[in-house]
């Protein structure tokens, strides 16, 4: 159960801000070229930074907390859902506000 635990982390941080996107409707999922944009640079950056500090040996992650899958040899695959989920997460959250308070996504046609 204890290499479940990065993996139930990141599965509460999606799920806390996931249903937004059905209870306020912000639609993030159905723009989904805007979104794989918004998520493929700190993807990028982040997974080529933590690859580095882990082959420097700058900071590990504890295998006993991850499931063993590594990419590269060195990063855990928790680490690039983490990335993943903690930027849409952001997302969702931000969308949901704009929501709420009406603001305009800025990409509507002018009037």
């Amino acid at each position: 159960m204890e290499r479940l635990t990065y993996l139930g982390v990141l599965a509460f941080i999606f799920f806390g801000s996931a249903w937004l996107e059905i209870a306020l409707r912000t639609r993030v999922f159905r723009r989904w070229k805007r979104l794989l944009l918004a998520l493929s640079v700190p993807v990028v950056v982040f997974v080529i930074w933590d690859i580095w500090a882990i082959a420097t040996g700058h900071w590990a992650i504890d295998p006993d907390r991850t499931l063993g899958v590594q990419l590269f040899g060195l990063l855990p695959i928790e680490e690039l859902i983490f990335f993943l989920v903690v930027p849409l997460a952001s997302i969702l959250s931000l969308e949901a506000v704009r929501s709420v308070k009406g603001w305009p996504l800025g990409d509507e046609a002018p009037k």
